[in-house]
Order: structure tokens, then sequence, then C-alpha cells
């Protein structure tokens, strides 16, 4: 378990919080030692580029790699239902079969080939798995309509709020057993390193816990659970990470309602408490928030880049979305072709580069480690500025966030911070010996690292 110690409190707000293991592990118990420093890019390929295909997308390759991305995560690749298909080209999380690809992206030649130049050039890959539903015309809708959860007019049973999905029934131990063998085909065939797991929370438990160690017979894979720990814990004994839905919504919700800063540290001290047998991915977009609410520029403002800078350094997982890097400024059309407009001009690459190689390489940054420990500090501005440090041993990372509106002079009076350190998006050095104040406009973040 994790306890949670708080050297000092004033008022509400908290001076120092550190977050400390108090349980040791076993190998078996953590991730896979690469888990720990990954980086999540979500490729949404229909949008990706004019061909929108497995072969169009190898030669974007190159870039990411330089921007730092470690894990390529690729949304469904297998073949769209027609029948009740929204849009001209329906959504990918409608499949029409689970051992297919879908002839938009090419073909299964083509899906290993990229998968042999990513693994060639150091990623990793994921792909996402919808194991609640399928398409209306999904194979299976014809050989096993058994596999499927149906209404009392015997009906197949419509996926909540989503008209084009119908619902599988796991109490039906052929269909799982079917729906497990489709999961290791792509492992066997395709030698992809993991799954992006749709709705997972939506799927019984007790199937991922089958699912799991089957598949894994294979070969050890990463598996990323799209649900929030804090609301569905038992599922976090399963995967090494999972979604940070709660604090995305707190978050937004902070800047556009004026909460108070104190919401999200508190959020933050529960998450922490959840421990590092399983990690959480942080994001400031996906293609769901980016398509439905907006992208992170309409959700988070002028703490956008602070939001991004915290998905980066907190404990678990950077996942980014396609077209970040741009900054993708527009709402991607879900259910048509709409090409991200990609200019050249990659703006914001060298922000998350120097983010995606700080989390990659600096020890105080691997998520998921009971070695390091998390401070949030105190500074005279705690109503205003997010502050933390992690520390591993002799490595040190230190972030300083404005999360406000305006302008902000402040301190930090944490004892926690002390000794020289490099600002790691500008090369200079600070001894915060010789002082700990700040100025920040809005959007201003800085992060040290020692």
């Amino acid at each position: 378990m994790k306890k949670i110690i708080l050297t000092a409190i004033i008022g509400l707000g908290i001076v120092s919080c550190a977050v400390q293991n108090t349980n040791k592990k076993t190998t078996m118990d953590l991730p896979k030692e690469w888990k720990h420093t990954t980086n999540i890019y979500e490729v949404n390929l229909r949008q990706y580029t004019q061909e929108g295909t497995f072969k169009a997308f190898e030669k974007e390759m190159p870039r990411l790699k330089s921007m730092g991305v470690k894990t390529l995560w690729f949304m469904p690749i297998t073949p769209i239902a027609q029948q009740n298909k929204k849009g001209s080209l329906g959504s990918q999380y409608a499949a029409a079969d689970y051992t297919s690809i879908n002839p938009e992206f090419g073909t299964l030649n083509d899906f290993k080939h990229m998968v042999n130049e990513a693994h060639r050039l150091g990623f990793k890959v994921i792909i996402d798995w919808v194991a609640n539903h399928t398409g209306w015309d999904h194979i299976w809708t014809k050989t096993h309509p058994e596999f499927y959860l149906k209404d009392p007019d015997g009906k197949f049973h419509i996926a909540s709020g989503m008209d084009d999905i119908i619902e599988l029934d796991y109490k039906n131990q052929e269909m799982r057993k079917e729906m497990i063998d489709a999961m290791k085909y792509w492992v066997k065939e395709t030698n992809i390193d993991g799954f992006r797991c749709d709705l997972a929370s939506w799927v019984e438990v007790d199937f991922w816990q089958q699912a799991r160690p089957e598949v894994e017979k294979i070969k050890p894979l990463f598996w990323i659970g799209e649900f929030d720990e804090l609301e569905n814990p038992d599922y976090g004994k399963v995967f090494d990470a999972s979604y940070s839905w709660t604090w995305m919504h707190k978050s937004e919700d902070y800047y556009k309602k004026n909460l108070p800063l104190q919401e999200l540290k508190d959020l933050l001290i529960k998450y922490s408490a959840i421990g590092d047998a399983s990690m959480r991915a942080w994001f400031t977009t996906n293609h769901d928030e980016n398509s439905w609410n907006g992208t992170e520029y309409e959700k988070y403002g002028t703490i956008a880049k602070p939001m991004a800078v915290f998905s980066a350094t907190w404990n678990g997982i950077p996942l980014l979305y396609s077209g970040q890097e741009l900054p993708n400024m527009k709402r991607l059309e879900f259910f048509e072709k709409d090409v991200i407009e990609w200019n050249g001009n990659y703006q914001m690459a060298d922000f998350y580069k120097t983010l995606l190689n700080l989390k990659s390489s600096n020890p105080a940054l691997r998520g998921g480690d009971p070695n390091v420990t998390t401070y949030l500090l105190n500074t005279t501005a705690n109503d205003k500025i997010l502050a933390y440090v992690r520390k591993n041993g002799k490595d040190e990372v230190l972030v300083v966030l404005n999360m406000s509106k305006e302008s902000v002079n402040f301190s930090i009076e944490d004892e926690h911070v002390s000794g020289s350190f490099k600002n790691v998006f500008e090369g200079s050095k600070r001894d915060f010996n010789a002082g700990k104040d700040f100025s920040f406009k809005p959007s201003d973040f800085a992060v040290f690292e020692k």
C-alpha cells in the first residue's frame, strides 16, 4: 500500500506532500523495464496523411523518433462495419472482423512491414482493441449470434449512447475464447507489443484477468486500459496503465469554472495513493476529446502548455495525440476524411522533444517506480502555482507551473528544493540556495533537473 505524508499543512493548502511506498514489490509486480520510461503517441491513421495508409505513415516515423516518441498506439486497424455506420466512412471502433485489416489503411503485409520498420527504429507498437462491442454486421453476427447480448425482443443490444455498435455477451465462454484467440493472432502474426483496450471497464474485469496471461504466453506485452483506476480499482490489478479521466475533467473544470487549485492537488494525492503496481496515463487531448470536446487549447486556454508539461513529468506515462506537435488547432472529424493540416512547421516538436527525452532519460521521472518520491511544494502563491519535485537517489526534477490566467510573482518556500539545477528548456544553471523567487507570466512554466 501507499502512505501519504503531509509534512505541514497551513489552512487548506498543502505545504509539502510526499508520496512514499510502504510495500516492497517483486520484479513480477512491476511493469517491464521499458514501460517505466516510455511515452505513447496516438496515431489517427485515417487523418494523418492524405493517403491515410500504413505506407504513408511509415515516412513520418523518423520524425517522431527524433521527437522522442517511444510507443506508437494505432487506433483500430480492423475493417469497419457498414450496417448502421455513421458518416461516409464509419467509426473505427465498430469492427466488422477482429482478424482482418481495414482496406482503407492497406494490407496485412503493409502493416507487418510498418511494425518491423517501427521496431527497427526503436519504437514499441500497440494497437487499439475494442472488446466490448462490434459493428452490426461483424462476421460473428452471422456465424455466432449467440456471442451477443440481446434485448427482450431478441434483437442485438445497442451499446449505450452509440447506435452503430452492439454489445458482446461475456457470459459466453466460447466468445471469450474466440476474443482471446483474435488477440493472439495479432501478436503472433505481426509481433505487436501490446494493446490499448477501449472502454476496458465496460468489459467484466475477469475477462482481462483471463485474457492477459493467455495472450502473454506468446510474449510479454504492454496493456493500457481506458478506465480510471480511482473509479475501477480492480482493473488496475490487471493493466500496466490506465487513463486519468477524473484528472482531465477536473482540470478542465478548474480552468473554465475557476475552481480552487487545491482541488487539483487533492486529486493528485488520491492518484498517488493508488500505488506503483500500475501507472496512470496523463494527457491534454486524444481522439475522443479532440473530436467531441475540443482541442487542448479550447479546453485549457492559457494553461495548455503547463498542462502538457505536467503530463510529461508527473508519475506515470505521457500520452500525445496526432498533430499536437504542430500544434493542431482544429477538431478532427471522426466519421469523415479530415486530414491534419500539416504545414512542415512543427512548432511544438522541440517542446515535446525536450519533455519526452527528459522523461526517458532522468531516473527521477520513471513512472511506476517505488524508488521515486514526489513532493508537492509550498509556494507563496499556492492558489496559482503547481510546483513539485521528484527524486530518485541523487537525481531530481523540479517542475513549476503557472496554473492561473495572470502574471504571478512568488517564491518556493520548501526544504525539499536546494542546490544547483539546470533549466532543461533554457540550459541555464540556477542555485536555489541563493534564492527561490520566480516571476511568471500567464502560460509560463519551468523545468529543472539536478
